[in-house]
C-alpha cells in the first residue's frame, strides 16, 4: 500500500510546553488510520499539524518534518491554501457556516473560482451524495443549515470537505458530540469514503477504532507509543502501556 503522508522525527512546543515528541509514522493512503489515547495526550496536536492548522495557534514551534506525497509541508513555499484544500478538515462539533445548505456546499468551491451554476449544482449533489445526506436534504438545499440535527450538521461539514474534492480527510472526534444512531451513520459513511479518500481520523471510542480503522496510532504524552494493524494492536498489543489503555486501566 502507498504511504500518502510521511512523518519524521516530528516535534511540536506550545511556548515552552512540549506536546509532541519525536513522531514517526507513515500513512497509507485510501485507508482509515485511528488517532487514540487519553486527553491532552498530543492526537488533536498531531491531526492539525498534518494540514498545518497548528499555524494559527500563537508561540507554535514545529521541528521535522511532514511531507505529503514529495512535498514538504512546512517548505517556505508550500502554498497552505492548496494544501488544505487537499487535505480537509472535519471537527469535532458540527460548524456549518449560518447560511443555506446549498451555499455551506458551494462556499468552497466559489473561492477556489468556480462560478457556473450548474457546475456548483452538480458539486453540490455529488458532495451530499457523497457524505450520504442528499435524499435528507434536496428539497430544502435553500433552508438554513443551522436547522438541521446535530447529525446531519456533521455530515453536511463531511459534505463540505469534500467539496473541495480533498485527497485526504482529517476528522477530529467527529462523532463525540452525536447520539448513537448519527455516530454510527459517519463511520458507515466513514468505512465508504476510503474507498476514494484517505481518512485519518482521532477518536476517544475505542470500540469506533476497532469497527471503523485500518490501522490504529496510540498516543501518551505527547509520544507514539504503538502504530499498527488495528486488529492485531487490539488482540496483541506489543507495550503494555497499549494494553493498560486499551483495557481501561488507566485513560
Amino acid at each position: 500500500m502507498n504511504n500518502i503522508m510521511t512523518v519524521k522525527d516530528l516535534c511540536l512546543w506550545y511556548g515552552q510546553t512540549q506536546a509532541l515528541k519525536n513522531i514517526n509514522i507513515d500513512i497509507p493512503e485510501k485507508s482509515i488510520t485511528a488517532l487514540i489515547g487519553p486527553s491532552g495526550c498530543g492526537k488533536s496536536t498531531f491531526l492539525k499539524t498534518l494540514n498545518r492548522m497548528n499555524d494559527l495557534v500563537q508561540g507554535v514551534k514545529i521541528t521535522g518534518e511532514v511531507k505529503y506525497g514529495d512535498m514538504d509541508i512546512f517548505a517556505p513555499d508550500t502554498d497552505v491554501n492548496k494544501l488544505r484544500k487537499e487535505i480537509g478538515m472535519v471537527f469535532q462539533k458540527p460548524n456549518p457556516f449560518p447560511m443555506s445548505i446549498y451555499d455551506n456546499i458551494a462556499y468552497g468551491p466559489r473561492t477556489h473560482g468556480i462560478k457556473n451554476k450548474a457546475k456548483l449544482d452538480e458539486i453540490v449533489e455529488n458532495s451530499l451524495r457523497g457524505a450520504a445526506i442528499w435524499d435528507e436534504v434536496k428539497d430544502r438545499l435553500k433552508k438554513s443549515a443551522l436547522g438541521m440535527s446535530g447529525g446531519q450538521q456533521q455530515r453536511l461539514c463531511i459534505a463540505r470537505a469534500l467539496a473541495v474534492e480533498p485527497k485526504i480527510l482529517l476528522m477530529d472526534e467527529p462523532t463525540s458530540a452525536l447520539d448513537p444512531i448519527s455516530t454510527s451513520k459517519i463511520e458507515e459513511l466513514a468505512s465508504e469514503l476510503k474507498e476514494k479518500y484517505t481518512i485519518v481520523i482521532v477518536t476517544h471510542n475505542m470500540q469506533q477504532a476497532v469497527r471503523i480503522s485500518d490501522q490504529t496510532a496510540f498516543f501518551l504524552l505527547g509520544d507514539l507509543i504503538e502504530y499498527g494493524n488495528t486488529e492485531k494492536m487490539f488482540a496483541t498489543p506489543e507495550d503494555k502501556r497499549t494494553e493498560d489503555y486499551i483495557t481501561g486501566r488507566f485513560g
